[in-house]
Parts: structure tokens; sequence; C-alpha cells
């Protein structure tokens, strides 16, 4: 699944013989993901080409001479352009250079909750925010390549933890894992959860049967009725605010079972509820619309002031609807998720359909070519004024010469 990559910031360091480096701020969805020197990245990349050839896209040269301050956000805009260009081929992600210690990591875990190995592809990490008042917010997914802890630190969310959930918006996948006890276990806690936060929303009948099966502690007969009730399995956001039917009016998004829920909230305080199925929806793009947040303070993420906006059909004409929201990278992640469960779908349902996809865990020589999927999705940066950070970098001090 394509990541949303970003170097909005550098700042020179002093080294220990009296000259100064560079270290780049790398930003994943909106969120600091690490700080790293040119000569890291430019390792990287050597790496990469003795896996992958000479078929990545050209890293930004060195150079030998002191740079002046267009050069320095040349090569910075170089090294973006690289980050973006060579993560989004899935296969980078995937090789062992990127994510073998991760992928070591998420063994032991899952191991230990007892998780049937081929099912831990339907669980993710995210980054949970818990509020006093007892709710609670998702902020980000995390990618498999994340080292949990660093991200967490990193956010710098106030109240936030890292936790495990079901990653999968198709309520009807819940069948594949009824025979593994572990994964019955996480998907009942799950539901009780969405269910005490009203992400779930059971009529009082319903209601009334699932306290009933849930003290008898029948987790099996317990999801199956879960999956009729309203928004199960679904992400809900936290409430934000759309251009329709009118500029400002707030609303509330429940994003799952191949559809997007919207309650709006009208000027006159009613509400109203319209539901935006996937195959209405073209295309979608996420777009930033502020600058960095002061990196004076304690935060250290993007300026939260995003946009998410989808064509949709209506009446045989497509229109624009635009959500403004902080959780616009999670909600495209959504979609992206929705629209790559509907394929696997539609070719189990058609065998001469044939989807390839790449073995996990192997690495091989290969060519990286443009993807002749259908891009449903984009990422828009609007470039404006930013402060600079001072903070030392997450992995401590780094001892060799910048390049």
């Amino acid at each position: 699944m394509k990541m949303h990559f970003c170097i909005p910031v550098s700042q020179q360091r002093p080294d220990g013989l009296g000259g100064r480096y560079v270290l780049y701020s790398v930003y994943l969805d909106g969120f600091l993901f690490c700080r790293v020197r040119y000569s890291q990245l430019h390792r990287w990349n050597e790496q990469l080409k003795r896996v992958f050839g000479n078929c990545l896209p050209p890293f930004p040269p060195k150079y030998y001479l002191a740079m002046t301050t267009s050069m320095a956000n040349e090569r910075r805009d170089q090294l973006e352009q690289y980050l973006q260009t060579v993560t989004a081929d899935p296969d980078v992600l995937r090789s062992d250079v990127s994510i073998e210690f991760l992928r070591l990591v998420q063994l032991v875990v899952s191991h230990r909750l007892g998780l049937c190995r081929e099912l831990i592809g339907y669980f993710g990490l995210f980054l949970l925010q818990f509020y006093k008042n007892g709710k609670l917010s998702v902020v980000k997914k995390l990618a498999d390549f994340e080292l949990p802890y660093v991200s967490l630190q990193s956010s710098e969310v106030e109240n936030c933890k890292a936790g495990l959930r079901k990653w999968y918006l198709d309520p009807a996948l819940d069948s594949m894992l009824m025979d593994c006890r572990a994964a019955v276990d996480l998907l009942f806690m799950q539901a009780v959860q969405d269910i005490k936060k009203e992400w779930a929303k059971p009529t009082p009948a319903q209601r009334e049967e699932l306290e009933a099966l849930q003290k008898e502690e029948n987790q099996t007969k317990f999801l199956e009725l879960s999956r009729d009730v309203q928004h199960y399995g679904c992400m809900q956001l936290d409430p934000c605010t759309c251009d329709s039917p009118e500029p400002g009016c707030g609303v509330v998004l429940s994003v799952g079972n191949n559809a997007i829920s919207c309650c709006i909230t009208l000027p006159d305080n009613q509400t109203q509820e319209v539901l935006f199925q996937m195959s209405r929806v073209k295309c979608w793009q996420v777009t930033f619309l502020g600058t960095l947040l002061d990196m004076d303070g304690p935060q250290r993420t993007l300026n939260q002031n995003l946009e998410l906006r989808f064509q949709y059909s209506e009446d045989s004409r497509w229109q624009w609807f635009v959500i403004y929201t902080k959780q616009a990278f999670l909600l495209s992640s959504c979609l992206k998720k929705m629209i790559s469960e509907k394929k696997v779908k539609l070719a189990a349902e058609n065998p001469e359909m044939q989807i390839e996809v790449p073995e996990q865990g192997k690495s091989k020589r290969h060519q990286i070519q443009q993807s002749q999927q259908k891009n449903y999705s984009s990422f828009l940066l609007r470039k404006s004024k930013i402060k600079r950070a001072d903070d030392d970098c997450v992995f401590g001090t780094i001892k060799e010469e910048d390049l």
C-alpha cells in the first residue's frame, strides 16, 4: 500500500570536528518518522541496488564542496522525490533490506499472542489516543516497516498508545479467522470496545441479545450477530468538517463494508445521513493546507490542517466531496484497503482473473515498473513557510561523517 512520505524541513547540526552536517526530517502520513543524514540514505540506496539492480530511481549526487542554501534546498527536494518514488514499489518496502528486523519483531509478538502465522496480515498496529471522557481516536496505522516504539515517541501525541486492531474493512472476512482461538479473542475484544464506544450501533433488540451472548461468553455467536450491526467493522474518524451541503458542516465518518458513511450536521443542527458506495467513487486526493506546527513546542507533527476530497458519481455526473480532517491519511489508507479487498473478492468470484501477490520475506533482482492498475489516489503538498526544529535525532548521535 502506497505511503505518503515527505521531507519538509532539514536542519544543520555541528559535528565533533568543528564542521556541520545536514539532518533531514522524514515524515510519514503527516507524522515524524525519523531524522537521517544524506549518507544514511545513500548507504540504503547502495544496499537496494545490490538487490534490485540499476533500475532504481536516480539518487541525488554527492557534493564535495560547501553547499549554498539553494543547493541544500534542491538536495532536500531530490531526496524527497527519491523517497516517494522508491517506496511506491511494494517489493522494495517488503524487501529484507527494508523490513527484516521489523518482520522478526512482528513474528515474536504474534507468537506470544498465539495468533496463527498465516493470519498476521489480518491485523495491524495502530497509534491510538485515549481521552479522559472515555473516547478513543485512531491516530494512524503503522506501516509494516515502522518501529512502534520509535513512532510512538516521535508522534508525541498525549495519552497515545500502540494497539493491535484488525486491518480489514469487509466484515465477511471474519469467517476466515474463526478457526483460530487467538484471532477470535481479538475480534471479540474489538467488537465489544467498538459497541461500547458507539462506533458500531446495534438496535435495542440487537444490544439485548449481544449482552446475553457476552454474559454466556459465546464469542462466536456474538461475532456472528455483530456482523448485522450498523457500522460493525468500520473505522470511525473523529468529528470533522465538510463542504456539503454547505461549507463548514460538521461530519462524522464511518468507513468500511465497501462504503463511506457520513453523518452530517446541518446549519440548523439537524443531521443528514449520506452513504457513498465505493463503486461510485472514481478517485481521491490528500492535500496539505497548512505549515508545520510550532517546532519549539511538544508537538513535532506536521500541521494537521489537511483535506481529502473524493470524486463520486451522482445522477450521471461527477462531483467532488471535500472533507477537512487531521485523519486524512488514515482515511486514504482505508479507501485503498476497501479497493484492494474488492479486487481480491472479484478475483475469487472470477477464477479467470489473476492478481499477482509478491512473496513476502524474499528478495530478488527485478525491474521496478509503473503499476498497470488504476491509480485511485494522489497526494498534493501546498508549500508555505515552515519553522525549523532543533530537537535531537530520534536515533541518537551519528558518528559517521556526512558525504
